[in-house]
């Protein structure tokens, strides 16, 4: 299993949630896989790497508390 740290941070200034596993590289995709629910992975092995939310405490109410694993988001 991987060990990479797990950075979590919040702006709530601009109301959005940043999850990402390890640095943030420029061979790394991004997928709006809902509104306002972005997901970034490695390219060539499809690793989530990262995970943003927009809005997050109007989507809140609805998906949290939740747990979340990178291996279940794999997209």
């Amino acid at each position: 299993m991987d060990k990479e740290r797990l950075n979590i941070y919040y702006d709530k200034e601009a109301d959005v949630l940043y999850i990402s596993k390890g640095k943030p590289s420029s061979k790394d995709e991004s997928e709006e896989i809902d509104a306002g629910i972005v997901v970034r992975k490695n390219s060539k092995t499809g690793e989530i790497k990262g995970l943003t939310v927009v809005s997050l405490t109007k989507l809140k109410k609805n998906i949290l508390p939740m747990k979340v694993s990178f291996e279940e988001l794999r997209v």
